[in-house]
């Protein structure tokens, strides 16, 4: 049986992932008084006086909302949001088992913007922070900017923001095994979808100035107006050569390719076009962009994919956790960039410099000590960020 029949068989025997369990005793009168009525509405009034108590006087900060509408679950594209049902659980399982982050699934059966951020305020009161998850670009850019705007807890799409920082980490941990800056080592990204526009975004933050982005089309420019506003912005700031044409062009005397595309985009000619010491993270799942040996075997000397059948798995089960963790911990309003960057950080810094190699810049993604080192970081930086209640 292989691992997809294995799995459905499970999902049949568990009938659900998570489930609700008490925190309160109740198994006698004073029990029930304490806990509901009539003991209960003490805390009720206390939260009345003051909403901010409802993060003592309740599970809400421990307690996050996994959020779809089932427009881009996994590989699988829009496949509605009960279909993505499954994965919302199975992120609030990772939740618990990583953090002791309590997280709720909610699937909404809407793909308007307006509609979908609505539903989300309204709920927003019940806690402490919002993961979205699997939206469709490029509303999912939107749907996280409107929240931000009208919510006061943090707003983090993973699917973006998770994987950009998964990827930073390894990308710091490589271009130290190459011995190579991020300021001045020419990286390219192909697929400008969610999570390669965070991962550009992110990369730019970090110190990196010399970028060529590329998406279906080839190399993007700002004078392409139907790019969006995300990518404009991207394009403004990237591409100093005036490259023009595709992924063959840009891929030229490259150090570093990220891409979260398409199977099999990037050939073994061009990466014997990159430089020497090439890292390549090739994070389309489940094919690669290329596969590892294939890219080994043209040139490159560090490779990266998103499974766990090679070695740099690059995975972000290894970010969420700890960051809203860590942002639970310090009663965060939001999520900064400072955050990330702090989060992106401590996960690279999980492996000793006396470790780093080929074939280990990155933690295991089942590390249960990452979360914690993670969360400390973040936890850190949003006080001194001042997005703290």
């Amino acid at each position: 049986m292989d691992i997809r029949q294995e799995s459905l068989k499970k999902h049949y025997e568990w009938n659900g992932k998570i489930e609700v369990v008490t925190r309160c005793p109740i198994e006698t009168r004073e029990d029930m008084s304490l806990a509901y009525t009539p003991g209960v509405a003490e805390a009720c009034l206390e939260i009345e006086k003051d909403v901010n108590k409802s993060f003592e006087l309740t599970r809400r900060n421990n307690l996050v909302a996994v959020i779809t509408d089932g427009t881009a679950v996994l590989g699988l594209g829009d496949i509605g949001p009960e279909a993505g049902m499954p994965v919302m659980e199975g992120k609030c399982a990772l939740f618990k088992a990583f953090a002791d982050v309590d997280a709720f699934p909610l699937c909404i059966k809407s793909k308007d913007v307006d509609e979908i951020v609505r539903t989300i305020s309204l709920i927003s009161g019940s806690f402490g922070g919002i993961n979205l998850e699997d939206i469709s670009a490029p509303r999912c850019f939107e749907i996280e900017k409107k929240l931000k705007e009208c919510c006061d807890i943090p707003i983090f799409h993973d699917d973006q923001h998770g994987t950009a920082v998964v990827v930073l980490a390894a990308l710091l941990n490589a271009l130290r095994v190459v011995k190579k800056d991020i300021k001045t080592a020419k990286i390219v990204i192909n697929g400008l979808g969610a999570a390669g526009t965070a991962i550009s975004k992110m990369i730019i933050a970090a110190g990196a100035e010399n970028m060529v982005l590329v998406d279906k089309k080839g190399i993007i420019e700002e004078t392409d107006l139907s790019l969006g506003e995300e990518r404009i912005s991207l394009a403004k700031t990237t591409n100093k050569e005036n490259l023009k044409g595709d992924l063959s062009v840009a891929i030229k005397n490259a150090d570093v390719f990220i891409g979260v595309s398409a199977p099999g985009v990037l050939k073994a000619d061009m990466v014997k076009l990159m430089n020497n010491d090439s890292v390549i993270f090739a994070m389309a799942n489940p094919t690669p962009e290329i596969m590892p040996d294939e890219a080994k075997n043209a040139g490159a000397r560090i490779v990266g994919t998103g499974r766990s059948d090679f070695p740099n798995q690059i995975n972000n089960v290894l970010v969420f956790p700890g960051i809203f963790r860590g942002a639970l911990d310090a009663d965060a309003t939001s999520i900064t960039e400072n955050m990330k960057i702090a989060a992106a950080k401590a996960l690279a810094e999980h492996i000793p410099e006396n470790e780093l190699n080929e074939e280990n810049i990155i933690p295991f993604a089942l590390d249960r000590n990452v979360a914690s080192e993670i969360a400390e970081a973040v936890k850190k930086q949003a006080i001194k960020d001042g997005v703290v209640r």
